[in-house]
């Protein structure tokens, strides 16, 4: 996610550096040519405006669809977020370890594998191998099991259960605490399925493709509509035009998976990096430091 209020990343205008150019040369070719003489349109207006704004108009609506995808995904990560500090604050005030077969290691237990949690989560969903924090906050056999797993997160989940259902059993908490971490832990598996549908399910060919192909069609046809009242004018008002149809595709494009780990990414690094501290310090272990900024990029 950029967090500069332009995006200065190189990386962030690379995919418009060559459309533009070959816009560019374009705009240029037809100018040229029409002022050789070589092409002439006489008694053919192109009604570029009504065109222009029906194109607009189908940018918009895949800017918004994938926007949307973007935006839920950062609010179901926000609900990760609430529901892995609740997670947290129940495991250490609602169990209980002074009991007679209580085995007071399981709070730690629970809290830590939720912090393997959201990070197996988030290399799920960029589709990356298991992050060594499996390997740093479980046992070395149930990490084994949770990376063989085909689906860690919900493993790992399972896994919190039956550390809350051992709980129960010697003691540590009773039905009703229990119900109460069994329900935060249901809110997680809502909001990681939420997740998953968002990555598993593109954006419909019909946004993904149309609107590329009427903004470009547009964009090869406008420096002959213009040349007329611009002349030599006409690569910079048709380039200035196009360049903001073209970008407006670059957007969309950009906001439709947001879990492909670039630069317009939900910052999923820093999220899980701030779970991770939230919760060791409940549990009063050294935190590692936050996640800052990298070139005006937060991953």
């Amino acid at each position: 996610m950029i967090t500069s209020r332009l995006p200065r990343s190189v990386s962030a205008w690379r995919p418009l550096l060559a459309p533009m150019v070959v816009l560019l040369a374009w705009d240029v070719g037809v100018t040229v040519a029409f002022s050789a003489g070589w092409i002439e349109f006489r008694g053919i207006t192109i009604q570029y405006t009504l065109y222009g704004t029906a194109i607009a108009l189908f940018l918009g609506f895949m800017v918004n669809a994938s926007y949307a995808r973007w935006w839920e995904a950062r609010t179901l990560w926000g609900s990760i977020v609430n529901h892995s500090r609740n997670l947290a604050r129940e495991a250490t005030t609602l169990l209980d370890p002074t009991g007679r077969d209580a085995r007071p290691e399981l709070i730690d237990e629970v809290v830590r594998a939720q912090i393997a949690y959201v990070h197996s989560l988030r290399t799920s969903l960029r589709q990356q191998d298991a992050p060594p924090e499996i390997d740093a906050y479980l046992a070395p056999d149930v990490a084994a099991r949770v990376k063989s797993a085909s689906s860690s997160p919900t493993a790992t989940l399972s896994y919190i259960g039956r550390l809350v259902a051992e709980a129960q059993r010697r003691g540590m908490v009773d039905d009703v605490a229990r119900a109460q971490v069994e329900s935060t832990l249901s809110t997680l598996t809502d909001a990681q399925g939420g997740l998953e549908r968002i990555k598993k399910t593109p954006l419909p060919v019909q946004y993904r493709l149309l609107p590329a192909f009427f903004a470009r069609t547009f964009c090869a046809i406008l420096p002959f509509a213009i040349y007329k009242d611009l002349q030599w004018w006409t690569p910079i008002g048709s380039g200035l035009v196009g360049m903001m149809f073209l970008l407006a595709v670059q957007v969309g494009r950009d906001l439709a998976d947001p879990f492909v780990d670039r630069v317009h990414d939900v910052p999923m690094t820093a999220i899980c990096r701030g779970i991770e501290i939230d919760l060791l310090e409940m549990i009063g272990e050294d935190a590692p430091a936050a996640v800052t900024p990298v070139g005006q990029v937060l991953w």
